[in-house]
């Protein structure tokens, strides 16, 4: 007759040892990995929300998971520049992995603050020209990622806006000087294409809501006034203000993000903010398992959005043209 051992045998046969069901030996085998996100936007913007969103997305597309294999400490900084000095400090007191940066006043805090821990960043308009990276191709350092802009980009908005507005001969170009430190390398290149198309462009430094206005209203005050909006995490913070101003002053404006346009902007073109923190999660994911920042090469964007808005266009009096039409992603009626 077959001997019966009950639970309590068992496990004395066993030496006392624990039976657990093979998953949750697996949980048990596998290492918490913690990481860092320093945001130039604030805790409550729903694009910051969505851009983390899309980064998060890509971490579970790689097979990591918070709460399971992956612990995410963020913080949102907004534009304050003092305030992401204080953060970055703050975060690599928590001893992360790797930390992913937005904007370009995040990496050069981290880089004040550490030079081993990596970073890898997103967005960010010439990481050599800002001593970020010894080049795109051999970062060299602890840090690397994905760039947001071509300076060629420029290029784009002045066409863009000429063609929408034909009667604009002159434009601003609205930039935080610290925040965006490289806008005199978007003015060469606005400066550049706008000579030939009749268009002369002028410097608008901002760093105030105050200096926003008064920006606005100098450029809508001239004949033949447009305005093009430079791609830095001032000007993101404070995107409704500039939006409703150009809408108060009729003035025609281009844009960067497809959000600006969402939000009632009149015309934006640039890359795909999803699907750059989508990929940048392939980095940190390669970081994990030991790779290094020196070696994983910058990566430019894969996707740029033209995007109309038509009632905007309509509130200012203008007809778009059907070659713009069928040349945007998407247009909004």
């Amino acid at each position: 007759m077959p001997m019966i051992v009950g639970r309590r045998e068992l496990m004395a046969a066993l030496g006392g040892a624990t039976v657990w069901p093979l998953t949750a030996r697996a949980q048990q085998g596998e290492r918490m990995r913690r990481i860092g996100v320093l945001s130039g936007f604030e805790a409550d913007d729903p694009e910051g929300k969505a851009r983390i969103a899309a980064f998060r997305h890509g971490m579970q597309e790689q097979g990591w998971s918070e709460g399971h294999n992956l612990q995410i400490e963020y913080r949102w900084a907004g534009p304050d520049a003092e305030r992401i000095k204080v953060l970055a400090a703050e975060l690599i007191a928590t001893s992360p992995s790797v930390i992913l940066a937005l904007a370009s006043p995040s990496v050069a805090a981290l880089r004040e603050v550490t030079r081993t821990v990596p970073v890898v960043f997103v967005g960010i308009g010439d990481p050599v020209g800002q001593g970020f990276v010894a080049s795109l191709a051999r970062p060299g350092g602890n840090i690397t990622g994905f760039t947001g802009f071509e300076f060629s980009l420029g290029e784009k908005w002045i066409g863009f806006l000429k063609e929408l507005a034909p009667g604009v001969s002159q434009a601003a170009f609205l930039f935080h000087p610290e925040v965006g430190p490289y806008y005199s390398s978007w003015l060469k290149s606005l400066e550049a294409a706008a000579s030939a198309l009749g268009v002369q462009i002028s410097a608008a430094p901002i760093r105030t809501a105050a200096d926003v206005e008064l920006a606005i209203n100098a450029i809508a005050a001239l004949p033949g006034g447009g305005l093009i909006v430079e791609p830095d995490a001032y000007t993101s913070a404070n995107r409704r203000l500039i939006i409703r101003l150009a809408a108060r002053y009729r003035l025609p404006a281009v844009y960067a993000y497809s959000r600006d346009t969402a939000e009632g902007g009149l015309l934006s073109y640039g890359p795909d903010e999803d699907d750059l923190f989508r990929r940048s999660a392939s980095y940190i994911d390669r970081i994990l398992k030991g790779e290094k920042p020196a070696d994983l090469p910058v990566q430019q964007p894969l996707k740029y959005e033209l995007v109309i808005n038509l009632q905007t266009a309509k509130a200012l009096g203008l007809t778009v043209p059907n070659t713009l039409l069928t040349s945007a992603g998407k247009v909004i009626e």
